[in-house]
């Protein structure tokens, strides 16, 4: 059958080249809109996540970055681009990024919230979500006074982790850790700010935490014994624990008795 005899066909063609020539005329359109100075971005304005307010970004600090020369205009800019660039700025944690009619961008950023020190280098932290980040130092309030963390490559957010559950267990004596250490062994030590080290050894057989939470029942009665001059307790023992004060170093069970035992 000859196609330029049959109707159907013909409608049939003709309905799709209409269709195109009003597709190519939109995307003209579209383009041309884009175009119109009217749409470029005029600013980029900055606030916090969920209204908490910022302390460290500000807007030198923006302009530093050159997130006020970003490409693009309200409708070509990529928001995800925008994104990424303001979270390398330092401090920034996570960025949301939207449009705002006409020729605005708006950004809610969060801000990494410090928790430690992390293994005493220069500029490095871990914030309370167990991450690293670096800033200047000078920018952190008292960091030489922070909680002080330390552990193999990798390992921050457990070595918070285990933080959050040490400081949690030592509530009832008052006390609160001021460094930790995971060894490259697996093994963990504590220091305290009442000057007592924990050596609370590795998760396997008896987990630290049960190991921990034994000694802190028992404490209050071997501080009475010792008229709180223990320095270091030593919870790798599988069936009690070390205590150690100037010139004695004398093993206990888990109700304060003298208790001797091997280390494992």
């Amino acid at each position: 059958m000859n196609l330029w005899h049959d109707p159907r066909a013909l409608n049939a063609i003709a309905n799709v080249m209409v269709m195109a020539a009003f597709g190519c005329l939109l995307l003209a359109c579209i383009w041309w809109v884009g175009q119109r100075s009217t749409f470029d971005l005029l600013a980029i304005e900055v606030g916090p996540v969920n209204g908490r307010m910022l302390d460290h970004v500000d807007q030198r600090m923006m302009d530093a970055q050159g997130v006020n020369r970003l490409e693009g205009n309200f409708f070509t800019v990529g928001l995800d681009r925008v994104r990424e660039h303001f979270e390398q700025v330092p401090w920034v944690r996570r960025a949301e990024v939207r449009r705002i009619w006409p020729n605005r961008l708006f950004v809610a950023l969060e801000e990494h919230q410090v928790l430690a020190r992390w293994k005493d280098d220069s500029g490095r932290f871990v914030n309370t979500h167990g991450e690293l980040f670096s800033v200047n130092p000078a920018e952190v309030a008292n960091h030489q006074n922070l909680l002080l963390l330390s552990g193999p490559d990798g390992s921050q957010a457990l070595v918070a982790r285990r933080y959050d559950e040490l400081a949690h267990q030592l509530l009832p004596l008052s006390m609160q850790p001021v460094e930790l250490e995971l060894s490259d062994r697996q093994s963990w030590t504590a220091r305290l700010d009442s000057g007592i080290t924990l050596k609370m050894g590795r998760d396997e057989g008896l987990p630290v935490a049960d190991r921990v939470a034994r000694w802190v029942t028992a404490h209050p009665l071997i501080q009475a014994r010792l008229n709180g001059r223990a320095e270091v307790i030593d919870l790798r023992y599988p069936n009690g624990f070390a205590v150690r004060a100037p010139g004695a170093l004398e093993p206990h069970d888990g109700n304060g008795h003298p208790h001797r035992d091997n280390l494992h």
